[in-house]
Formats: C-alpha cells, structure tokens, sequence
C-alpha cells in the first residue's frame, strides 16, 4: 500500500493487473495551467485493467463529452454513472448555476460481458417502512428485465444514483481532494476485498484511505512529489485494516 511519485503513464501499467483502477485526471475546462488534459492515460490504464474489472473516472459532462472518442478507441465500455452531490460547489465567471456536483463514470473493457463484470450492490439502510415490495419495470422501458432488488419494511434499499457527502472544503490538502467516503462506496461495488485499486492520480491519497479501511490493496501514482509525500502520510497514519488483506 504505497504511492509512487512520478507520471503515471511511465509507473503504473506495469503494476496491473488491477481490479480497479480509479482517475481524477485534470478535467481541462479551464484556462488553469494545471488544468490540461492529459493524453495517452486512458489506452494504458485499459491495458492494465483485469478483464473482469472497471474503470471509475471522475470529470464534467464537458471533459466526458470531449474525450468520449478516447474510451471508445481504448476499448472501453460505458457502464453507468454516479452524481456527487456536495454542500458548496465552485462557480466561474460565465457560469449561470452555481456548480454543486460533479460525475463519476464507469467504464468496462469492450470484450467483457458487463455480467462478468466485478460488481457488489451497495444498499442504504432508509428504506420507507411498508411492506416488502419488489421493483416494477417502467412501462417506457420495453422489454427489459425488471429490477431484482427486494426492499423489506424500514430496511436497506438500493443506493441512489446521486450521492451526498459533504466536500473536503477547509480540510483538504489538495486542491481537488475527493472524500474518502465516496470513493469508499466505488471501491466497495467495483474491488473485491483483497483486490488491487489503482490510483493513476493519487493527490491526497483519499483512496488510499478508503482502501486501507475497506480492506482492499491499493497503489497510487502523484507526479507532484511534495503531495506524494502528505499522502504517504496520511496513508500510514491509519491503523490497518485487520482480516482484509490490505498489504
């Protein structure tokens, strides 16, 4: 459980396969000089990638429209996507809403049956207390299997698309830290336990953090080295997962 400081396109490919591979690449819609889009990352991490695993990648619906043509061509697969939802967003001077969320989207290899894809329902324990009732098919859906999921009185449901944890304002220590319990909820659908997490844009460490407490392996990759630095502490600050397999 460690991160390696330099580019992750040189370091990471040779450390797969992983299970997951999580990115919080510069999403290049700014005129920021860090914030530049950074090429060739995507056809590696594919190839890096276990043929039964995925690809968490957060961005804007902007930087996902731009780059959709690099998944495809990398042999990558759109699954689905999750909402975060954060208290207090950014705003820039031409925007006419107020940011409050950002995406996170799920990509899967082009050849993999997304059944055989690695996937572990998550569930919130809100369910509307009434009887036990079973997920009806929308009539606009057509001839679709119907939701499976059984939801018993007061129990646990399927969780939302739309995900609310608070951002890391004031506490963070970087500058586009993602909360550690939010990643937790993608590494714990889409790692088995014990299973290696790629970082390939480690930052703060956050998912080290979340793997270290969920029991998963991880390795992440910083290019700024004084940042690869606080995340290694931040990582070995924690008391280690016991029974996980974390290493």
């Amino acid at each position: 459980m460690t991160i390696l400081t330099g580019d992750c396109r040189h370091l990471m490919p040779e450390y797969g396969p992983f299970d997951l591979i999580l990115a919080d690449p510069p999403y290049g819609d700014t005129s920021l000089a860090w914030d530049r889009r950074v090429d060739g990352w995507i056809v590696l991490a594919r190839q890096a990638l276990r043929p039964t695993g995925s690809l968490w990648v957060f961005g804007s619906l902007r930087c996902f429209m731009a780059t959709a043509d690099r998944f495809a061509d990398a042999g990558l697969r759109i699954a689905q996507e999750i909402v975060w939802a954060k208290q207090n967003g950014s705003s820039f001077h031409a925007d006419r809403f107020k940011r409050v969320h950002e995406l996170a989207v799920q990509f899967y290899p082009t050849e993999t049956p997304w059944r055989d894809i690695y996937n572990d329902v998550q569930t919130t324990p809100d369910a509307t207390a009434r009887t036990a009732r079973r997920q009806q098919r929308p009539p606009h859906t057509g001839q679709i299997d119907a939701g499976h999921y059984l939801s018993h009185d007061g129990g646990p449901r399927l969780m939302r698309s739309v995900i609310y944890v608070r951002n890391c304002h004031g506490r963070a220590i970087h500058p586009t830290e993602k909360p550690s319990a939010l990643l937790e909820i993608l590494i714990r659908t889409s790692c088995p336990q014990g299973g290696l997490v790629g970082d390939w844009f480690a930052g703060s460490g956050a998912a080290g953090e979340a793997c270290r407490l969920s029991g998963r392996r991880y390795l992440g990759c910083e290019i700024d080295a004084d940042m690869a630095e606080l995340a290694r502490a931040r990582i070995a600050a924690l008391l280690p997962f016991h029974g996980g397999g974390v290493a």
